[in-house]
């Protein structure tokens, strides 16, 4: 399972690893005893991405293990450090962080025009529509990202998420906030588009 990108910095490590069909992904090994049930009835691709993120919290940090919160967000115990994950088959990411982090990893596809309407609010005012779908899966990322960190069940990512203007580059970071009646917070996004690919990090 070869290593496709390492996005690491001094406050996360970040990897993406890439499917490798003739690496063995053993669950037996990899998953732990509180996830077996997790994954039955999982399409064979889903079960993938859940053990490639496994093999590489085993490079990263062997001791620990990843579980799951009644809500579903993902932990490390020991819970010395955040972690966030994401995965676009045949990619899957990992995100280690001493503060809490969000990733979101998206393949471009022109159907997410087709929910344009379910997530853009605000960012309607500065949306290229020559550019579309990049506009649109770059703020998908980051909202998905946001809503890992900073997330109420009584909220959507069209009425409380925010991505603030920005311009299409290979590699830009853009400010976001998370609002209700009551509270506004802001974030910064890291955005990197490679060959097919979307990835956000917020922090």
């Amino acid at each position: 399972m070869p290593l496709y990108k390492d996005l690491s910095d001094d406050i996360a490590q970040i990897l993406i690893w890439e499917f490798d069909e003739n690496e063995e992904l053993d669950s037996d090994l990899l998953l732990e005893p509180e996830n077996q049930a997790k994954i039955l009835g999982y399409h064979p691709n889903k079960i993938s991405e859940f053990l490639m993120v496994r093999k590489m919290l085993k490079v990263l940090l062997p001791n620990h293990k990843i579980l799951y919160r009644d809500n579903g967000e993902p932990y490390l115990f020991p819970q010395d450090f955040h972690i966030s994950i994401s995965h676009s088959y045949p990619l899957a990411a990992l995100a280690i962080s001493k503060k809490r982090v969000g990733i979101d990893l998206e393949k471009r596809k022109e159907k997410i025009k087709n929910i344009r309407h379910k997530f853009i609010l605000h960012e309607d005012a500065y949306i290229d529509n020559s550019e579309e779908v990049d506009f649109l899966t770059a703020i998908w990322c980051v909202k998905e990202a946001l809503y890992k960190i900073h997330h109420s069940k009584h909220w959507s990512l069209k009425k409380h998420y925010d991505v603030l203007p920005f311009e299409l580059q290979e590699e830009f970071t853009v400010k976001s906030r998370v609002y209700d009646l009551e509270n506004e917070d802001f974030y910064k996004a890291k955005i990197s588009f490679f060959d097919n690919y979307c990835f956000a990090v917020v922090d």
